[in-house]
């Protein structure tokens, strides 16, 4: 291992924001019962996955530091997690269009003592989704392991009028927060001088 920071997450979207942020990490993903409670709070529910994915890393390198995080979108209360099909993105993105909806990250951080575990809900509003660039966009992979069926960092952002809160919660990680609550496990930028 390279890095006393164990990144629980295969998302490349993670690695790279804390890339950007010149945290040194080594990836090692968790894999994990992703079921909820049907009727838990969005925000309630990407914390408790986000501290199951830590805990099963943690459970093996219990001398690291681990962050996990995970990301809902939910509209009026309803998950939409990552779509198993293009035509289950298909009705997300249908559903999405023209509305708002509520994107949650939950980030888990577990050290030897001690843990740190909260959310950011960012409000997403949708463009008039039109159906030729819905199945154009339909026929990219943009849509695949995507809450919501897209990502505001690359295609998905064609979709998206306007965002109320952080833009990084929406992306997967809320990098101030997060980056704040690592520094108390003496876990800082490299950033060069």
């Amino acid at each position: 291992m390279n890095s006393s920071l164990l990144l629980a997450s295969s998302s490349p979207r993670r690695s790279e924001l804390l890339k950007q942020c010149h945290i040194p990490f080594t990836v090692f993903s968790s894999d994990v019962d992703e079921t909820l409670h049907e009727n838990q709070p969005v925000e309630e529910a990407a914390c408790t996955l986000a501290k199951r994915k830590a805990e099963a890393v943690a459970k093996q390198f219990p001398q690291h530091v681990v962050l996990a995080a995970d990301t809902i979108v939910s509209l009026n209360g309803e998950h939409l997690g990552k779509p198993k099909s293009k035509e289950e993105a298909k009705y997300m993105l249908q559903t999405l269009s023209h509305r708002t909806h509520a994107v949650s990250t939950g980030v888990a951080i577990l050290g030897q003592d001690r843990s740190v575990l909260f959310s950011e809900t960012t409000s997403v509003t949708m463009t008039t989704i039109g159906e030729s660039l819905l199945e154009r966009y339909l026929q990219t992979d943009e849509w695949v392991d995507k809450a919501g069926a897209y990502g505001i960092q690359s295609l998905g952002a064609l979709f998206v009028s306007e965002i109320k809160g952080d833009y990084y919660t929406v992306v997967g990680l809320p990098l101030v927060k997060t980056v704040q609550a690592l520094s108390s496990f003496h876990i800082y930028p490299n950033i060069p001088s």
